[in-house]
């Protein structure tokens, strides 16, 4: 079955089985590896990408799913030598042990600062309507879907955190 999208801003076309997940196109199919497979059933956030925006786990959408979408990954957010801001207080902040999670982790925080911007509650939010602060708290409770095995869970946090300051300057 043919399908085409962007992936990081390039357009893509495969003919892929029905059934192959995103993550196993962006993988096995087009050589992009940072996004990992953890737990392969949604459960650790390891797989998640953006796609038109959204945090999506790559685990569970079939590639097929997505025709003509943007999809964004690690790939497509910064390089080794030009970070993008999220990276950069990754490292400064040490929001990575073995660094298995940490794409997974940065692409969600980036899906999930967009969405505190948007207004989007989250189940710990103070108010329905609104701009959330983003309180350690909230943070913990909208990162809640990527697991870290190495529990640097403080440091993502404080990461997200600076990195959500940074950008409100």
């Amino acid at each position: 079955m043919k399908v085409s999208f962007h992936v990081n801003g390039e357009a893509r076309a495969l003919d892929l089985d029905p059934r192959v997940t995103l993550l196993d196109a962006l993988r096995d199919h087009l050589q992009l590896t940072g996004s990992k497979k953890g737990c392969d059933h949604g459960q650790c956030g390891a797989c998640t990408v953006l796609v038109d925006g959204r945090r999506v786990n790559s685990c569970l959408s079939l590639a097929v799913m997505h025709e003509g979408c943007e999809i964004t990954t690690i790939e497509g957010l910064g390089t080794p030598d030009n970070l993008n801001p999220l990276q950069q207080e990754f490292v400064s902040c040490d929001g990575y042990q073995c660094g298995y999670c940490t794409p997974g982790q940065i692409m969600s925080a980036t899906g999930m600062l967009a969405e505190a911007a948007e207004g989007a509650p989250s189940h710990v939010s103070d108010s329905l309507t609104g701009k959330a602060e983003l309180s350690d708290a909230e943070i913990a409770e909208r990162m809640s879907g990527n697991l870290c095995r190495c529990s640097a869970y403080p440091f993502i946090r404080e990461a997200i955190s600076r990195a959500a300051e940074a950008e409100e300057k």
